[in-house]
């Protein structure tokens, strides 16, 4: 039996994860906030209306009066 390798391990790999964000890929930190980044957007698959900075969903779901 083939023992399986944990860096290609699917199950194991943090990017594969759902709900685990990674450093860098996911977001980073800017002033002390969390900033999404449009990577991580994209793999959430639609706009929460928070008017996210990198929205790849050119921010559809955000009221009018907070464009």
């Amino acid at each position: 039996m083939k023992q399986s390798d944990s860096k290609g391990d699917k199950d194991n790999n943090p990017r594969n994860q759902v709900g685990t964000l990674v450093p860098g890929l996911d977001f980073y930190l800017e002033n002390g906030k969390m900033v999404l980044t449009g990577h991580y957007l994209r793999k959430r698959g639609y706009c929460c209306g928070n008017k996210c900075r990198h929205c790849p969903y050119g921010h559809v779901n955000v009221p009018p009066n907070r464009r």
